[in-house]
């Protein structure tokens, strides 16, 4: 292929399709080349009437997301389904107690002992509401607590808030600026978790239909093989029989992916350095009932053993046959739990054994199990001892990333909306094409 384009992106998941969504929508000429399947870890596979999700499919903070914006400016149709806080509780063991999201949980919730930490732990969102608290890139969370002298219960919630939304058994290493500004978004959204109806696949044919109409080019089973670059530009990407040149590069294929392609180039070694570091990695064991088992709860957090049950057919009917059920259980897995055999065998029977106490008869009504034993949902975790890539490096000024590999807002899903955002706003400001309300609304996010 000869033809040239104003802007290639590179990679078919979430970050590729925002990003070549929003671009073709601004009537940029817009190429999407993806070497497998559209969707990334993003999608949706129909087993036996049953839908799972692969990826972290929660939406957090839906009012604020970034998506909501490429909802609007996209006119994307999103069914919105959104999370019932009510429904929210953490397995103490001996008993169950409400999860403090919002302030009905907070006077309600056993993981606060007493009026007074209930309190203190108010005043605390309060002061992160004012940006009284904004931490600081090179302390901890775990050390910016104690070295305020935080009341030891309000500690322990935090740190559970932290597992929860970060996906992490080790909370504690999350750094505290990022931990403030994450929550700081998420106790201002009316909307703190949402879920789309049909799934990953939803989302992903809606981008599909915006790239389309504004006759974006989508090229499948596209592996490409070399990255040419002339003096401070890339020029082309190459694959096996054919060659696509652009003005704008966006690569939304994370660090190891990318590390062979720039081989020999002025970036080399700097995407050499993300390259090493550790995603964010759990268990996921999805169970698909061919009958509702009714309780009370739609989301389930055993705050001991680091995973938690979600009632996926309450919010999506769509994932399940007629009267039936999805339940979706994950386990937060330490880098040490990788590849352990031993380890993930006792995680799947914690799995099972919550399964029995909260779906008692689940066994029976069994249809389909689908087990991941190391899921990754964020190609780069959140932790002191790494950082997320840059949108660009100085190198090449024709050359932008995104994905949840790169800086942006949020974690997870949110990651990728808000750094594709990013990049394509650059490409469009650089290019004269940045009007004076798409300024407006890029410095709101």
């Amino acid at each position: 292929m000869s033809e040239h384009f104003d802007v290639i992106v590179v990679g078919g998941g979430i970050a590729g399709l925002s990003a070549s969504a929003y671009l073709s929508r601004k009537q940029k000429k817009v190429a999407l080349l993806e070497r497998a399947v559209i969707g990334g870890r993003a999608v949706t596979i129909r087993v036996k009437g049953f839908s799972f999700n692969f990826g972290a499919h929660a939406i957090y903070g839906r009012d604020t997301s970034v998506l909501r914006t490429f909802e609007q400016e996209l006119g994307l149709h999103i069914d919105w389904r959104d999370f019932n806080p009510n429904k929210a509780h953490y397995d103490l063991g001996a008993e169950m107690t409400p999860v403090p999201v919002n302030i009905h949980g907070l006077f309600r919730t056993k993981i606060l002992a007493g009026m007074t930490h209930k309190i203190a732990f108010a005043y605390e969102v309060l002061r992160t509401l004012l940006r009284l608290e904004q931490g600081h890139p090179h302390i901890s969370i775990k050390q910016w607590l104690e070295q305020h002298d935080t009341d030891e219960d309000v500690k322990e919630m935090m740190l559970t808030l932290g597992s929860s939304n970060f996906f992490t058994s080790e909370p504690e290493q999350i750094p505290s600026d990022v931990f403030f500004n994450y929550y700081r978004r998420l106790f201002l959204s009316t909307k703190p978790v949402s879920y789309i109806g049909g799934g990953w696949q939803s989302l992903i044919d809606e981008f599909l239909r915006v790239i389309e109409a504004n006759e974006g080019t989508i090229v499948t089973k596209c592996k490409i093989e070399q990255v040419q670059v002339d003096g401070d530009r890339v020029v082309s990407v190459r694959t096996a029989d054919a060659e696509y040149s652009a003005d704008e590069f966006v690569f939304a294929i994370p660090p190891k992916a990318l590390v062979g392609l720039f081989e020999g180039t002025h970036i080399e070694h700097a995407v050499k350095q993300y390259d090493r570091y550790s995603p964010t990695t759990v268990v996921v064991y999805d169970i698909g009932l061919k009958q509702r088992i009714e309780v009370p709860y739609t989301y389930i957090n055993d705050v001991e053993n680091h995973m938690f049950i979600t009632d996926i057919s309450y919010y999506d009917t769509t994932c399940v046959p007629d009267g039936g059920q999805l339940l979706q259980a994950t386990a937060y897995l330490t880098q040490a739990d990788i590849g352990n055999k031993e380890v993930f065998q006792s995680i799947k029977e914690k799995i099972e054994h919550m399964y029995d106490k909260h779906f008692s008869g689940w066994r029976e009504q069994l249809v389909v199990p689908r087990v991941s034993q190391r899921a990754v949902v964020q190609e780069i975790a959140c932790r002191m001892n790494q950082q997320a890539m840059p949108i660009f490096f100085p190198d090449y000024r024709n050359l932008f990333f995104c994905g949840d590999w790169c800086e942006g807002q949020g974690q997870l899903s949110e990651l990728s909306f808000s750094s594709a955002y990013e990049a394509a706003n650059l490409i469009l400001q650089k290019r004269g094409d940045f009007s004076e309300k798409d300024k407006t609304v890029w410095q709101k996010q």
